[in-house]
């Protein structure tokens, strides 16, 4: 069984900044990306930022140069760094991971952290 768990969301002004963490556990033999989606209400999940274990990485043309994703692979968690944060990045921040567990491909998500931008 493989589990994401996240934290760090809240509630922060406009031009604040936040670091969402996302950790999986279980039995992992391998993770081969992790990333960031969200979804606002009304609106359709999309992807935020993503990485592999390569390196590569994605983002949002949205959140260029503001969000920063990174990984710590000893701890099989992922963070997103918000900075410059605007009240459009309001959303339920969900991770998302593709890994290998018991000889299979899995892509489990967490169960969201809420992120609210507002003064």
């Amino acid at each position: 069984q493989v589990q994401l768990v996240e934290s760090g969301g809240g509630l922060v002004q406009p031009g604040g900044s936040l670091r969402l963490s996302c950790a999986a556990s279980g039995s992992i033999f391998s993770i081969y990306a992790m990333g960031w989606y969200r979804q606002a209400p009304g609106k359709q999940r999309e992807l935020v930022a993503a990485l592999t274990s390569g390196g590569r990485t994605t983002y949002a043309d949205s959140v260029k140069g503001r969000f920063t994703i990174s990984m710590d692979n000893a701890k099989n968690t992922v963070h997103l760094q918000m900075n410059s944060l605007k009240p459009e990045d309001t959303a339920v921040y969900y991770c998302n991971a593709e890994l290998r567990s018991s000889g299979s491909i899995y892509y489990p998500w967490g169960q969201g952290t809420q992120v609210t931008v507002s003064s």
